[in-house]
């Protein structure tokens, strides 16, 4: 399952009750294009109307529903009344507070369609802290200005271009100062949405020299990045290598007796044919052949052989002399063999034996590629992870335990990823007799804990 990324990307310029910006406009179309890039289905608006507005927000509302992600941009005016912050349609009524209100787009109203939705993941960006048209003739306070602080619910993240109760600028050329930021820096590879926004505050504040400081407030419980990079495109491989099932013996290449041995699942045969590949010999061998044998030696490494084991954690020197790109697509076999089957699909259960020793190799600097190539191959999969094998993200656990009569001991209760108790039976008919349980060392527990993650 690939990521369902929904956003709702408004822009209004043309105010009749007031100047016309000269941004938002762009603004919304240039965030729209971006955010297709990343992967976002857009609904997009531009000098929008009330109505048009809420017809725009119930399309929204709908297809959250099936949505992993939502997200809102709005570029225009946006006030605070009473303390509420309100976004103005280009037909906004400013004869007063009241008609104000009432002819513009609530944001809590957007808060809690996005509450509502179900998705795990919730953002909201407003380019809408400029100076108040209507003000002028409102009876308002400069404590009024901009937009006013708002709750984030649970998994919500709310950016606003400038600090609370201050006003932005509406920028000198395409862009408005904070969405010329944001467009900077929101594709920026396998960079977190928090650290997003903080190089987007950093880049405003230098353009616009201080004057304005973005502001978010977040309770997001979940790891987001806009931009998931891609290493090396699987079409490196041809797809007999990929469909390991479809992989014919030829005797004149290089490697291919060898892989024939280690596709027997018998160790007499499999050891003999570890130990046979040199450093020669694989540098003679294609990039195709390497890559079925790094899937062989991965599954024999599993099934028991030793030779294939050693050969395994100690990878780093026993390839030291295999040139670069023949030693990438040996380790990138290796790699997929884990994940995937001789049908190129994803596994159903993934081949953990040798989970650790494999990926104890990222420590290798030179060997990151590899982890690149198979974080590429996941990622339309990435519903299916707590984070993406490869790409070396920080993940948090909240491990909740409480002791027991043994004081060396204490029992598991939940563990907390992004929020939510990932711990759950498998399958009710392995359950535990009453009073009974598994006792794991420490270290066996984090191993396991490790692979669930």
């Amino acid at each position: 399952m690939s990521r369902r990324l929904n956003a709702l990307v408004i822009g209004n310029a043309a105010y009749g009750a007031g100047p016309k910006l000269a941004n938002p406009v762009n603004d919304a179309q240039d965030v729209g294009r971006k955010l297709e890039t990343c992967g976002f289905t857009v609904i997009q608006e531009t000098d929008s109307r009330g109505v048009n507005m809420d017809r725009a927000l119930q399309r929204f509302q709908a297809v959250l529903k099936e949505s992993d992600v939502g997200l809102f941009f709005f570029a225009g005016h946006g006030m605070q009344i009473d303390g509420e912050n309100y976004l103005a349609a280009v037909d906004t009524d400013a004869a007063d507070e009241i008609a104000a209100k009432h002819s513009s787009l609530a944001l809590n109203r957007v808060i809690d369609v996005m509450e509502k939705s179900g998705c795990a993941t919730r953002i909201i960006i407003l380019d809408a802290c400029r100076n108040n048209p209507f003000e002028r003739a409102w009876s308002r306070s400069m404590e009024a200005r901009g937009l006013a602080p708002v709750y984030a619910p649970r998994g919500t993240l709310i950016a606003f271009a400038t600090s609370p109760g201050q006003t932005a600028s509406d920028g000198e050329g395409r862009n408005g100062a904070y969405t010329s930021a944001l467009l900077q820096h929101l594709a920026t590879p396998d960079c977190s949405i928090e650290k997003m926004f903080k190089c987007v505050r950093n880049t405003l504040s230098v353009a616009t020299k201080g004057r304005q400081i973005s502001w978010e407030h977040t309770s997001l419980a979940c790891e987001f990045f806009f931009n998931l990079s891609l290493g090396v495109r699987t079409d490196l491989y041809a797809k007999s290598s990929l469909s390991d099932g479809l992989f014919v013996q030829d005797n004149a290449k290089a490697l291919h007796q060898e892989i024939l041995e280690l596709k027997s699942y018998d160790w007499y045969r499999q050891n003999p044919a570890v130990d046979s590949i040199t450093i020669a010999i694989a540098n003679k061998a294609s990039a195709d052949s390497l890559f079925v044998l790094g899937r062989n030696l991965y599954q024999a490494a599993c099934g028991g052989s030793k030779s294939a084991g050693a050969y395994l954690t100690d990878f780093a020197s026993q390839t030291n002399g295999i040139k670069k790109a023949k030693r990438k697509a040996l380790l990138d076999g290796m790699l997929f063999e884990a994940f995937f089957d001789s049908n190129a699909l994803l596994r159903k259960e993934f081949k953990l034996r040798k989970f650790e020793p494999l990926f104890a190799l990222q420590r290798h600097k030179e060997l990151q590629p590899s982890f690149d190539f198979i974080a590429e191959c996941l990622l339309p999969e990435v519903a299916r992870f707590h984070t993406i094998p490869g790409k070396q993200q920080e993940v948090v656990v909240d491990v909740a335990t409480r002791p027991t009569a043994t004081a060396e001991h204490h029992l598991l209760e939940a563990v907390h990823y992004g929020g939510k108790d990932i711990l759950w039976q498998e399958d009710e008919d392995c359950a535990f007799e009453p009073g009974a349980v598994e006792t794991l060392m420490l270290q066996n527990f984090e191993v396991r804990l490790a692979r669930a993650c």
